[in-house]
């Protein structure tokens, strides 16, 4: 009963894989920090540039020291997008509400805000200039004046453009030039800088602050990532997590790269300009709770009365995968699939073309799954021609138990006979089943973090693809296809080996009730194919003299 036992194994995999993936969440290998940048002196040379910037990171404590952060007048900016709140103290980010995304698929009304100065999920953006020069930059404590309160993105207009202004000693002026895009989740953050009459040197700086959330609603089965990364082509894709940023401070310098703070289907993210050496770094406050994730550009130097600019971007939206990689290069790896990524990402393909077709996330999803069961259906018609065989040969099986009794070394001499004699191979079922198993897992993250497929409905009483089935309808009809396969398959002679199959529907059953109704869609469908198959391939078995 080989196939049997392969099956079990299978399943006990797919348990402790779930199980192992939770278990690295809190007690995992923390990823390898970069090399950190160090220094003993109190001024630094850019490596770039020559000009003297301080060592240590920009000081952002003095913004958070009270529970509540500091504020001035708030700019309210509307696009057809996204509606933010900008703060003249420091032209901070203090708030982005996503306008195409509903908290709750029930309630349209309310949307997902991503970004928020509340103490509860604080979260929010800062960038400001440093300088040696007291004074002379702008940072997230500084106050800016606005030209207005309110902007809102009219029709036939492309973009909005609100600019901030500071004046500093010395004569140093300087714009912060917030731009929104129409249909964009891209906002542009330039600092033109007016040097005085004794010149100006300094450097651009932009951090994300945040809690950790407050709540989480996902089972223990169903866990994605939330917190910091880190991104440049050298180190490539580089998780900093809460842990990493209370046990230690980051301070490491790469070449371009972004850093962002990412949840499930939403992230926030700064791409700072290219072709300069950048300082990321990170911190904690114990005091408020708030983790910092930030970088710092290499300084410019500018002679008096002259202009100079910094660059940088703010991503705030939903992980659309195309378009993050548009965006820029690595970004889509935030749609996190782990160590599966190189099947994930064509399995993903392919479910999009398929709702390109239908319209209709549901129905690509079960065309996705009748397209792998094509691709692997010579491999399981191997397997399920094995488990038939090993059906008809059953009560023959269970006549040599009875026989040799407690002598298993007989038992298995007269059943290698009888499988050579029968042209069986006990071991033909198994790897179909394990070539499968990376494709699984593969698309059971596709599947569960895709934000095109959140609140997708499907049809009847499935509104929601990205929630449990609110009835537990599929997951019902889950349990008892998988009942109806193991009728198909040769029963185990092992009695323990019968229990443990007997129960497996039901604990499948309540385990998958509480998943992704996509995910239970995909199990049902590719049940009911196997079903097919083994059934049709199992009567022409049988038929055989």
């Amino acid at each position: 009963m080989e196939n049997q036992k392969t099956l079990l194994y299978f399943t006990l995999f797919f348990i402790v894989y779930l199980l192992w993936a939770e278990w690295q969440k809190d007690y995992g290998p923390k990823p390898e920090t970069p090399v950190a940048v160090e220094s003993t002196q109190q001024n630094k040379t850019s490596i770039e540039s020559g000009v003297p910037v301080p060592v240590t990171t920009p000081d952002t404590t003095n913004a958070v020291q009270a529970s509540v952060v500091a504020t001035g007048q708030k700019i309210k900016i509307i696009t057809d997008v996204l509606d933010v709140e900008i703060d003249t103290r420091g032209g901070d980010i203090r708030k982005v509400i996503l306008r195409k995304y509903a908290v709750d698929a029930k309630n349209q009304d309310v949307k997902v805000e991503l970004l928020n100065d509340k103490e509860v999920n604080f979260h929010i953006a800062q960038s400001g200039l440093v300088s040696v020069n007291q004074g002379t930059a702008p940072t997230h404590n500084d106050v800016y004046s606005a030209e207005q309160l309110t902007y809102r993105l009219a029709e036939g207009v492309d973009e909005i453009k609100v600019p901030l202004h500071w004046t500093g000693k010395d004569g140093v002026r300087v714009t912060k030039l917030y731009t929104f895009h129409r249909n964009d989740y891209i906002i542009n953050i330039d600092h033109l800088v007016a040097a005085g009459h004794s010149g100006w040197s300094g450097s651009q700086y932009m951090q994300l602050f945040r809690t950790e959330p407050s709540s989480k609603s996902e089972s223990m089965f169903i866990h994605t990532y939330t917190g910091g990364v880190i991104y440049n082509d050298e180190i490539k894709y580089d998780k900093i997590d809460f842990d990493d940023m209370k046990e230690e401070n980051l301070k490491t310098e790469m070449k371009d790269g972004w850093l962002a703070m990412i949840q499930h289907y939403f992230l926030a993210a700064w791409i700072p300009e290219k072709d300069g050496k950048n300082l990321y770094f990170s911190g904690y406050n114990a005091q408020t709770g708030h983790y910092k994730l930030g970088t710092r550009s290499s300084a410019k130097k500018l002679m008096p009365n002259e202009h100079g600019e910094f660059h940088s971007r703010f991503v705030a939206g939903p992980k659309l995968q195309y378009k993050l990689g548009e965006i820029e290069p690595g970004l889509e790896l935030t749609v996190d699939y782990g160590v599966l990524t190189i099947i994930a990402k064509p399995l993903f393909w392919l479910l999009n073309q398929f709702h390109s077709i239908f319209g209709n996330w549901g129905w690509a999803i079960i065309f996705l799954t009748i397209t792998v069961k094509g691709l692997f259906y010579k491999l399981s018609e191997m397997s399920y021609k094995s488990m038939a065989k090993m059906r008809k040969v059953a009560p023959r099986m269970k006549l040599m138990k009875e026989q040799f009794g407690d002598d298993r070394q007989a038992m298995s001499k007269a059943m290698m006979e009888m499988y050579k004699r029968e042209k069986i191979n006990p071991m033909g079922g198994c790897l179909p089943i394990l070539v499968q198993i990376p494709v699984f897992i593969s698309l059971y993250w596709v599947l569960l973090e895709s934000v095109e497929m959140r609140h997708a409905p499907f049809a009847l009483w499935i509104t929601n693809l990205s929630v449990k089935d609110p009835y537990f309808i599929l997951p019902a009809l889950m349990g008892i296809s998988m009942y109806v396969q193991q009728k198909l398959n040769p029963a185990p002679i092992d009695p323990v080996q019968q229990k443990i199959f007997q129960y497996m529907p039901i604990a499948f059953t309540a385990m998958f009730a509480f998943f992704p109704s996509g995910l239970v869609l995909y199990w049902v469908v590719n049940n009911l194919l196997s079903i097919t198959q083994q059934y049709v391939i199992t009567k022409n078995i049988e038929k055989e003299k």
